[in-house]
């Protein structure tokens, strides 16, 4: 019992060494650094001006209203698109191809987000693979403007976080009994009544652990609306970069950071409470 304990302690220490000093330290100076605010004189001051400056200019709380939407949009999305591979891996294919298709899904990740979204960049430019293709075929006789746009935008952000819905969903479904559909289906049961009243039910916990994992990923996200929204494509990230890098705003910055973060939280426990699940549950 001493061993294990010793040996238990001896693994936790590097983990903690790496959460307090890459992550726990950085965090408390930025907090301490978004309430420090330097006046015109250049007297440097205690004061919540960083955090107001986001609620004074409309541009600030207009962008992180549209990243708001937009993030909640693509999470039902990925609901959506995701679900109906996620029961077939775990309950129509055969155990054994199961995990071949699993491993297809994890492609994505091995590429990196970078390369990805210049492979969707290819394919949705003006000169693409698709506008050429829709062109040869005598479809269109000018390219669609699909890059730059909300729409290329939407489906990078989609891609990239769709497995990180599709795995819990999947690990739920999985420890779903077959015999209670059978049941259901014996005792007359219709495909639609099964769907909502056992198959949803039961896989609501990977549901919304997908739900938030997507959520914060895509809201958190700046390379994909950088490069595949362009100029027109407001996106919150981009607005605390430019205050990091921009303009070496860093007290500034580190306020819009912290209010993502409190107001992404907000909507994630506003969710939680409008579907009535538990974060404990869905995190187990």
């Amino acid at each position: 019992m001493k061993k294990s304990k010793y040996v238990f302690y001896v693994l936790l220490v590097p983990v903690l060494l790496w959460l307090i000093t890459l992550i726990v330290l950085p965090h408390i100076e930025l907090f301490l650094s978004s309430f420090r605010f330097e006046t015109d004189e250049g007297e440097k001051i205690i004061s919540l001006a960083n955090y107001m400056a986001f609620f004074s200019d409309e541009i600030y709380w207009r962008t992180f209203l549209n990243t708001a939407v937009y993030s909640i949009s693509i999470t039902f999305l990925a609901f959506l698109v995701t679900f109906p591979v996620a029961f077939y891996i775990s309950k129509v294919v055969a155990k054994k191809y199961s995990s071949f298709l699993t491993l297809l899904l994890l492609i994505p990740i091995w590429i990196g987000e970078l390369v990805t979204i210049y492979g969707w960049m290819i394919l949705l430019g003006d000169n693409g693979v698709i506008n050429n293709f829709l062109i040869s075929i005598g479809l269109i006789d000018t390219p669609i403007e699909m890059l730059y746009t909300d729409f290329s935008m939407t489906i990078g952000l989609l891609y990239m976080s769709m497995l990180f819905m599709i795995v819990p969903i999947v690990s739920t479904l999985e420890s779903l009994d077959d015999s209670l559909i059978e049941a259901a289906s014996d005792l007359g049961a219709s495909k639609w009544t099964i769907f909502t009243k056992i198959i949803i039910p039961h896989s609501m916990p990977g549901i919304t652990s997908g739900g938030i994992i997507v959520f914060m990923l895509v809201i958190g996200d700046y390379v994909a609306p950088n490069l595949l929204g362009g100029k027109s494509s407001l996106w919150f990230t981009e607005q605390i970069y430019n205050k990091f890098l921009a303009t070496f705003n860093w007290n500034e910055g580190a306020a819009f950071g912290f209010l993502l973060l409190i107001l992404s939280s907000a909507i994630i426990w506003l969710a939680l409470r409008a579907s009535g699940q538990k974060l404990e549950r869905v995190g187990s």
